[in-house]
């Protein structure tokens, strides 16, 4: 009698156990779309408040035409491309934000310094975003990694997520940690 009480107990707490696995990894997918939707919406902000940057017309018009370029190519890469267009958007605009005089033209332009806050934290918002996306990645990875998730299919068939690689680094100037 004994013995059945203790199997019995065992099977409900391997089954807890597994439930709260399951549970748990299902709260990490959870995070993992919602800082995917962060990233998305911070990529496309920053790309945004460049393309504001290109028509205010505070830079020259060369200057103008390669930002917006730039930043209409990231906004329209396809999911392949992407990385690639927003490290490419990220480039352009250290290019544009770290020339000579950026400072005094844009204090010559009665919205200049609102639109560099707004880049500021357009930029600053993107850094934080893919972190926190890429944070999520690696905790979510490790746990479909793990033994029981793979033996018992706890993940179902997702794939494991990917990182969200790219140049990201901030112009010198905006501050940016």
């Amino acid at each position: 009698m004994t013995t059945l009480i203790v199997v019995i107990a065992l099977v409900v707490v391997t089954g807890v156990y597994i439930s709260w696995r399951a549970g748990r990894l299902d709260r990490l997918h959870i995070r993992l779309e919602t800082a995917h939707a962060a990233l998305d919406a911070a990529l496309l902000r920053r790309a945004a408040v460049c393309l504001e940057f290109a028509g205010s017309r505070i830079l020259d018009p060369a200057t103008s035409l390669v930002l917006a370029a730039a930043a209409h190519e990231a906004r329209t890469a396809g999911p392949d491309e992407r990385e690639h267009a927003e490290s490419d958007l990220s480039k352009t605009l250290r290019a544009v934000v770290d020339q000579e005089r950026f400072r005094e033209k844009l204090a010559e332009h009665p919205a200049g310094a609102e639109l560099l806050t707004e880049l500021d934290t357009a930029v600053a918002m993107t850094v934080y975003s893919r972190r926190f996306y890429n944070n999520a990645v690696a905790v979510t990875r490790t746990a479909q990694r793990r033994w029981l998730a793979r033996t018992l299919r706890l993940a179902g068939h997702t794939g494991y997520p990917s990182f969200f690689e790219i140049d990201d680094a901030p112009p010198d100037s905006l501050s940016v940690e």
